[in-house]
């Protein structure tokens, strides 16, 4: 690991002031926070990650992390800990995907240290962007190419690709987000603003170094998840090479307001297969006002993957992503739900 600089934020408006630097590379970043580490500290040891400074954001922690639930919806501070989200009964009995996607997430010793905001923006598991004796890594070291397309990519994206990178989005909670409409409240210098979460991620096009909106310095502070009909009935289902620690290799969030048998209203995420979290509008549309039967999941899976583009390592992965989502559907559509 690198020599850094260390310093505790002693308020959230000097730790965005002192982070708002001008960086032409989220990558080489000079400055960045640290909440619970459990993905920068890695990528610095292995030289991927190179910050100058890290500012402590962990004295934020009280304001910070609440957990409440109204009328609204469902707050969530974005330094709040994967465990006690994943655990919290406000959050397992009105918005069970949330806590499913959590409980599903990391280890036991991680979700205790990781925060909310953190999760959503840990960086891909690619071996290439990992290892640093790859030099075609476009995350990395822009346009110098991906090694990935030619390379082990069994479990790289199908969805959302381009020529200059096919790195999958590795975490869970955000597939639970983008499905449920959240919002994102995010703190900066210039002041604060609100987002859909849907617009956090870029995909990665020509510039996949980019991964996010967020301009240099600002901060995740709250995530909102509104009330909704189909936010009781919802599921997250992961399939992965082991039954514990270990990241999507398909997975699907679904939403549902279901009314004898039909379909009001869906939401549905994709995980594993996408190179940022995956709303398929296509799988919501071939189901919205239809009966939701074996059949009619059959073909809101093909709409969901219509698009996909594999790369030899991954072929297997369009047909595995239906077959998930496919099972999650007719699972959510069993569950019985209390009102």
């Amino acid at each position: 690991m690198r020599p850094f600089a260390y310093e505790r934020a002693g308020d959230l408006v000097s730790a965005v002031t002192a982070a708002t630097i001008e960086a032409d590379s989220q990558i080489r970043a000079p400055i960045q926070f640290l909440a619970g580490g459990t993905t920068l500290l890695d990528l610095m040891k292995i030289d991927v990650m190179r910050p100058e400074r890290l500012i402590d954001i962990n004295p934020l922690e009280k304001s910070l992390s609440e957990i409440s639930f109204d009328r609204s919806g469902l707050r969530l501070g974005a330094l709040a800990r994967m465990s006690a989200v994943a655990h919290h009964p406000d959050v397992e009995r009105e918005y069970p995907v949330i806590s499913q996607a959590l409980k599903l997430g990391a280890s036991a010793q991680l979700r205790n240290m990781a925060t909310l905001g953190g999760n959503v923006l840990q960086r891909t598991r690619c071996p290439y962007f990992r290892d640093v004796s790859w030099h075609a890594c476009n995350k990395r070291d822009p346009g110098s190419g991906c090694s990935a397309r030619q390379g082990l990519n069994r479990n790289h994206a199908v969805l959302g690709t381009s020529d200059h990178c096919i790195a999958a989005y590795p975490g869970d909670f955000a597939q639970a987000l983008i499905a449920l409409d959240a919002t994102v409240s995010i703190a900066g210098s210039k002041g604060d603003r609100r987002i859909p979460f849907s617009d956090l991620h870029r995909l990665p096009a020509d510039t996949p170094h980019i991964e996010t909106t967020l301009s240099p310095g600002e901060l995740i502070t709250e995530f909102h998840f509104p009330a909704r009909p189909w936010a009781r009935r919802s599921l997250y289902l992961k399939v992965r090479d082991r039954e514990s620690y270990e990241f999507a290799v398909a997975s699907a969030v679904v939403a549902l307001d279901l009314a004898d048998g039909v379909v009001r209203d869906i939401r549905i995420a994709l995980g594993g297969v996408a190179t940022v979290p995956w709303r398929s509008l296509a799988a919501e549309d071939a189901l919205r006002g239809k009966p939701l039967d074996e059949s009619r999941a059959g073909m809101a899976a093909e709409a969901a993957f219509a698009t996909a583009k594999t790369f030899g390592g991954n072929d297997f992965k369009p047909e595995l992503g239906r077959a998930t989502l496919v099972r999650a559907l007719l699972a959510v559509a069993m569950l019985e739900v209390r009102s």
